[in-house]
């Protein structure tokens, strides 16, 4: 079994940059895929970002690419989320997720996750 958890996030203006970190207990790190989804008040829970394995492969929701990267250090058991010109309609609550599943195909559906973290609140101000 795989505890996640979530810290990083903030309150930051239109076109501020934070960054996520996702820390992973256990020694299995490495065998999941994982990814970061958000949900914003009042929406359902979205696809933000995935890495896999290895950490030569990355997925991104098209309203993000170019503006947040997802990485890991499997030595340190942590995935990050690294967000840049951020704008306020990425308010919302982030979370990460670890996955078993092989295929990028499946990343971005929340179904394939098998662990959750409670997630992390990031609020940004126009």
């Amino acid at each position: 079994q795989v505890q996640l958890g979530e810290s990083g996030g903030g309150l930051v203006q239109s076109g501020g940059s934070l960054r996520l970190s996702c820390a992973a207990s256990g020694r299995t790190f490495s065998s999941y895929a994982m990814g970061w989804f958000r949900q914003a008040p009042g929406k359902e829970r979205e696809f933000v970002a995935a890495i896999n394995r290895s950490g030569d492969r990355t997925y991104y929701t098209d309203s993000v690419k170019g503006r947040f990267t997802i990485s890991r250090d499997n030595a340190k058991n942590t995935v990050y989320l690294q967000m840049n010109s951020l704008k306020p309609e990425d308010t919302a609550v982030y979370y990460c997720a670890a996955a078993t599943v092989f295929s990028g195909t499946y990343l971005s559906y929340d179904s394939s996750y098998d662990y959750w973290g409670q997630g992390t609140q990031v609020t940004v101000s126009s």
